[in-house]
This record gives C-alpha cells, sequence and structure tokens, in this order.
C-alpha cells in the first residue's frame, strides 16, 4: 500500500507543478470571487441566478481538472519512458493505476474543496448565513461523481493513446451521462417496441452522474439530504469507480506497453 501512496502522492505534486492548471484554477476563483459577491438591487433572484452561475462553474472546472490530470497520466509515462522503470520494479500495474487513480481523486478533491470553500465565505459573508453541511454535501456529493469519471478516463488513457482525443471523448461522454441521465427515460417513453425497452436498459446501465447533482442545497438553501441516501449514493459511486478500474486493469495488465 506504501507504492500507491507513493504513486498517487507524484501525482498530486505533479498537477501542483503544472502552469494550466494555474490558470483554470486562478480564473475560477476570479470569476466565483466577482459573482459571489455581486448583489444587484438586493434582488434575491438575481443572488439566486448568480449563485447557480458560480456552482456551474465549479461543476465544469472540477470535470475539466478531473478529465485533464487523468486524460494524459498513462500516455505522458509511455511517452517519457518512465512506466518501464517503475514497472521494472516491485510495482504492479495494478498498484500503478491505483495509485494514478488516487493521486488525480486526492488532487480533484483539493481543488474542489478550495473552490466550495472560497466560494462558501464569499456567498455567506454577504448573505451572513452559513450553511456549512450543505456546502459539504455538496462538495461530498461532487467529489464522489468525479471519482467514477476519474476511473473511466483512467480507463480511456489505456484504450486511447493520446491525451487530447482521451479527454476529449471522456469530457463529451461525461456530458452526454448528464444529459442522458436527465431525459433518456422521457425520451424511452415516447418510442414503440422494442426501442423503448433497448433505451430503458441503457437507462439503467449507464451510470447517472446527474444524482450527485447537490447544487441547489446551497442556490435554494434546502434541507440537507438525509445522510443514510448519501451512504447509498457513495456505494453506488463505489460500485462504478470499481468496475471502470476493474476493466482498466483487465486491459492494462494484457496489453505491450511499447
Amino acid at each position: 500500500m506504501n507504492t500507491v501512496w507513493a504513486l498517487a502522492k507524484l501525482v498530486v505534486l505533479e498537477m501542483i507543478r503544472r502552469k494550466d492548471f494555474y490558470v483554470l484554477f486562478v480564473l475560477t476563483v476570479l470569476l466565483t470571487g466577482v459573482a459571489g459577491s455581486v448583489n444587484l438591487f438586493n434582488d434575491r433572484n438575481i443572488v439566486r441566478y448568480l449563485k447557480e452561475i458560480c456552482l456551474l462553474l465549479i461543476w465544469a472546472s472540477g470535470l475539466f481538472i478531473a478529465i485533464t490530470c487523468t486524460a494524459r497520466q498513462i500516455p505522458a509515462e509511455r511517452e517519457h519512458r518512465t512506466i518501464f522503470p517503475l514497472l521494472a520494479k516491485p510495482v504492479s500495474r495494478g498498484q500503478f493505476l491505483l495509485g494514478k487513480f488516487l493521486g488525480c481523486w486526492i488532487a480533484t478533491g483539493l481543488a474542489l474543496a478550495f473552490f466550495y470553500g472560497f466560494f462558501a465565505v464569499v456567498s455567506s459573508s454577504r448573505e451572513h448565513f452559513w450553511p456549512v453541511l450543505n456546502y459539504l454535501q455538496a462538495a461530498f456529493l461532487h467529489w464522489l461523481m468525479l471519482g467514477m469519471v476519474i476511473a473511466f478516463t483512467l480507463l480511456g488513457s489505456i484504450i486511447f493513446a493520446a491525451p487530447s482525443s482521451n479527454g476529449t471523448i471522456c469530457l463529451v461522454s461525461a456530458g452526454g451521462m448528464l444529459l442522458l441521465g436527465r431525459h433518456l427515460n422521457h425520451v424511452a417513453l415516447s418510442l414503440a417496441e422494442p426501442f423503448q425497452t433497448l433505451l430503458y436498459g441503457v437507462y439503467f446501465v449507464l451510470p447517472h452522474l446527474e444524482l450527485f447533482d447537490a447544487r441547489d442545497l446551497i442556490i435554494h438553501n434546502w434541507s440537507l439530504i438525509p445522510w443514510g441516501i448519501v451512504g447509498l449514493a457513495a456505494l453506488y459511486a463505489a460500485a462504478y469507480t470499481v468496475f471502470f478500474l476493474w476493466l482498466a486493469w483487465l486491459i492494462f495488465r494484457r496489453r505491450a506497453l511499447n
């Protein structure tokens, strides 16, 4: 397990050193800070709309960071040929994949913690209301969702050699899953058999990333989601994450690296 944590630490340090990460990080913080502190005409509807924009920006930034960070991990190791001395040591391919996953997930979690924490301070200090648990629940569910996305992207980085193509495909796939999860069952209702059954099958097999979208907790200051439901969401995310990592391991252990 020490090997896995050492690999994860290297991924986190690599992400911290990247300039493109800092550009997106600073841009997200600036836009969130400006939009979160504006209070036009003291209109509550405008304030909610601005909070929605800020949280959408945080969601988009988190998704982009998770996918771009993960998409380049294995292709970059191959390109720089650093993967060969790593796997020549007593490091199994399973440990290598798990270390990469944990590193990307932890790095993304650190970014989310800062984004949500910064927005919470800006927004709550203006409204004089501090729904700390609402922010914690929304951020935690967001992080669980990104765990599934990172595992899926890691699988894609084994199948597709180029980080750019893998990143693009995974961004489109994640956006598609968010969209299809919300609307595919309604589309299926309007179709005749056997297409209705086929679409329902796709609907139930796809990971429903939209279930982890708890932004309304913050926007409307709603009551907390029951912790039992949050626990079930964590199990749901863990199941898909383990499944994607297992598929990645099955392919990676049989694939030649040169």
